[in-house]
């Protein structure tokens, strides 16, 4: 992944982050907030504007999460469309702890295995192409289950219900023309 590319990445995901936090415990920003565009399942979907035009993103809190941990924080699944960025598909992950320095995320959706990057609380992909097969896997799947180690070794195994993933995928799709 170029540097360009990992920048972009961080600033898209900073961004639906923001919007993310906003939905979930309120307040005040400078951003539009995000108009709902369904719950499907276990699955969110959500629009809003921003400079640079329409963006839809679909997110998931997981049904499980297991490790030996003290405290930790909100953990999200979500794939974000961007059509003004030619972006589409973009997977990112927030742990909800500091990952390990240079420290690998698995994802395993009914069987097959994605490797990302984690820094910070934040995971993802590290290309399109993969982007793409983990968005298809997730919306033809049943079970997603993320694993990660946190900066003070604790591991920790999230498990997801990917029902409604589809649903929620079909909506952003359509609420952003792809």
């Amino acid at each position: 992944m170029t540097k360009k590319s990992i920048a972009a990445r961080r600033v898209t995901l900073g961004t639906t982050l923001a919007l993310l936090t906003l939905i979930c415990f309120g307040g005040t920003s400078h951003a539009q907030s995000p108009t709902p565009l369904g719950s499907f399942g276990m699955w969110k979907a959500y629009t809003y504007k921003e400079s640079g035009g329409q963006v839809c993103f679909m997110s998931a809190k997981p049904q499980k999460a297991e490790g030996k941990y003290t405290k930790r924080g909100d953990i999200y699944a979500m794939i974000t469309h961007r059509p003004a960025e030619k972006s589409k598909d973009v997977f990112s992950y927030i742990t909800g702890y500091t990952y390990k320095s240079g420290g690998e995320v698995k994802i395993s959706v009914n069987g097959e295995t994605f490797i990302l990057a984690g820094q910070g609380e934040n995971a993802w992909t590290p290309s399109d192409a993969l982007d793409a097969k983990l968005a298809t896997a997730i919306q033809k799947g049943s079970t997603m289950v993320v694993e990660g180690i946190s900066s003070r070794g604790t591991k920790t195994k999230d498990t997801f219900s990917l029902n409604g993933s589809g649903d929620a995928y079909a909506a952003i799709s359509k609420a952003c023309g792809h």
